[in-house]
């Protein structure tokens, strides 16, 4: 144990001398009541540590004690379910014990020392092992099993193992050389777990939520980023990700989020339903809540908290998807801290560094094949929600996201002030993975659906474009083809992209009824325009019955939708042909 002494305060930032042999990111207890530390800056003897815990009644003088290891996170049976804050700690147990606000100092256990759980083994003994290596099973909620693997460093041959109920204490078994086996095991959490190697992205993260899936799909191991102003949706689309999404694990990470907005989180995730399993939703979903209230230090902490715990359930060989929200004020607690060590600030205040911790983040998402001699192909998904100042997407937050992730969901104010959910603009919008995700489509749903977008593209993209004609002279101005296209493009938006997430059908919508919908819509364009051609009038079009049964097809049962889809798509061509020129 190094020990040293506090010799100057600044909010988070504590400077302690007599620190000779400490190292960068050692994890430190600072002053008598000891408040956990991360040492961020070295200067001769003096080591300038971040404190993640409220500094208030620190004095000059008091001991500083750095623990020699890095800030880690325990990982084992009894993740899945918990609530923990920045840096691990639960959230639920610091309540029972001493109210709701968390005691400064406080520390208890991540993981529950006195709970027994099964442990089946999956090795025998004689068997050669190696790190990242199954050895056993346990059941920890009704919907996942945990495995138990060899931890990082380890390996040789099994000399005992055993079946039967153990704490996580308590070892399960033996390597060679009296080596232990727990059930748990830690992790630092700013070093990547290792993989064998990282695949090509070309699986689809299906969503259900047609925007997405259709227009500006992400694979599992891919990276997104939903950017938008204040009242645009951020958290509520985040929380319908994370209930819909094609994910057997949801890490939730909220990051600096109001207080309220994060309680809502906290009582409504409890009381979820899981769609796929019927069980509660937070069988399968770890959340860490950091408000915006709670110290600053352990905000930029609980980002890689989360991606630590999605790693680990990553290389079980589970598909994970974390959500991060909001990174910006992730970004907000590196540009405070950064101004406590006095560095030279960059744009916006920000620091120098924040594109390269950004793109550290960004870049542990993945799809790979995990440690060890089993093959084991496993997915981490990193959802990431940003909060520009007045939806300014220029501001550095934004922009350096812009450059690492793969996918870029821009939400619209003036599309969720006309109560259009999900308020994603489709013009501003892209997604760099289309192409292998439209393979995957082509193979495994329709070969139409490359087509398909395109043609729903270049409508509502020229129904961007002549909505400034439209401004200047109004619609009836133009031509009756070009009134055709406005409502089709209207169609889009309001009977396809618009969706609610409350509604018990609308809220999760099946890829192949999306491409059908689609079809419905783009059959009714093209056979609209061919009566067009022929001298029928839009309004002839427009008033036949089969408008409002398109209306309503989001609400049709989605085990019964293909078939009454595929009909109404020939009904739409079969009645615009019929109808006569007046």
């Amino acid at each position: 144990m190094i020990q040293g002494t506090i010799a100057r305060i600044t909010g988070p930032v504590v400077e302690a001398k007599n620190m000779v042999g400490s190292r960068m990111y050692d994890i430190t207890r600072v002053g008598e009541i000891g408040l956990i530390g991360e040492i961020i800056k070295m200067r001769r003897d003096v080591a300038v540590i971040q404190v993640y815990e409220d500094t208030s009644g620190l004095t000059v003088g008091e001991s500083v004690t750095s623990e020699e290891s890095s800030l880690a996170v325990e990982l084992g049976p009894g993740l899945l379910t918990s609530i923990y804050d920045g840096i691990q700690r639960p959230l639920p147990i610091i309540s029972k014990e001493s109210g709701v606000y968390i005691p400064k100092g406080s520390s208890v256990s991540p993981l529950d020392r006195d709970r027994k759980w099964h442990f089946s083994p999956t090795a025998s003994v004689g068997d050669s092992v190696i790190a990242g290596d199954i050895v056993g099973t346990v059941q920890e909620t009704s919907s996942i099993v945990h495995k138990i693997m060899i931890p990082d460093g380890t390996q040789g041959e099994i000399t005992k193992i055993k079946e039967g109920d153990y704490k996580i204490d308590e070892a399960v078994g033996e390597i060679e050389g009296e080596v232990p086996l727990f059930m748990r095991q830690t992790w630092p959490v700013r070093k990547p777990r290792p993989r064998k190697r990282k695949l090509d992205p070309e699986t689809p993260l299906i969503t259900g939520q047609r925007v997405f899936d259709t227009l500006f799909p992400i694979p599992k191991g891919g990276s997104a980023i939903i950017p938008g102003g204040f009242g645009t949706g951020k958290t509520v689309t985040e929380q319908t990700l994370a209930k819909w999404a094609d994910a057997d694990i949801i890490i939730y990470v909220g990051c600096g989020e109001r207080g309220n907005e994060m309680t809502e989180v906290l009582t409504e995730f409890p009381e979820l339903v899981d769609p796929k399993s019927g069980a509660p939703l937070m069988d399968r979903t770890v959340l860490i809540a950091n408000t915006s209230n709670m110290p600053v230090a352990a905000r930029e902490a609980s980002i890689y908290t989360g991606i630590t715990i999605a790693e680990y359930y990553r290389d079980m060989g589970y598909d994970v998807a974390l959500m991060a929200d909001s990174t910006s004020r992730w970004g907000e607690a590196l540009r405070e801290v950064s101004g406590r060590l006095e560095e030279m600030p960059g744009e916006e205040g920000y620091p120098a560094y924040l594109a390269t911790r950004l793109a550290n983040f960004y870049e542990r998402a993945g799809r790979v094949v995990a440690s060890g001699s089993q093959d084991r192909v496993g997915s981490v998904t990193i959802i990431g929600a940003v909060s520009p100042p007045g939806g300014d997407f220029s501001e550095p937050m934004t922009q350096n996201s812009l450059r690492i992730a793969g996918a870029f969901w821009a939400l619209d104010t003036n599309l969720a002030h006309r109560r259009h959910f999900p308020a994603i603009n489709w013009i501003k919008s892209y997604s760099l993975f289309l192409d292998r995700i439209q393979e995957y489509y082509s193979e495994h749903v329709s070969s139409n659906y490359g087509q398909l977008r395109q043609e729903a593209m270049e409508i509502l993209q020229r129904e961007s474009e002549l909505q400034e004609i439209v401004q200047l002279i109004g619609p009836d101005a133009l031509p009756e083809s070009e009134r055709a296209l406005l409502e089709v493009a209207r169609m889009l938006r309001e009977d396809f992209l618009q969706q609610f997430a409350f509604h018990e059908v609308d809220a999760f919508c099946p890829l192949e009824k999306q491409l059908e919908m689609l079809n419905v819509i783009l059959t009714f364009h093209k056979s609209a325009a061919e009566a067009i051609r022929r001298g029928v009038i839009l309004t002839q079009i427009t008033e036949l019955p089969l408008k409002s049964r398109i209306s309503r097809m989001k609400e049709i049962a989605n085990d019964q939708a293909l078939e009454e889809l595929k009909s109404l798509t020939s009904e739409v061509g079969k009645t615009i042909a019929e109808i006569e020129v007046l």
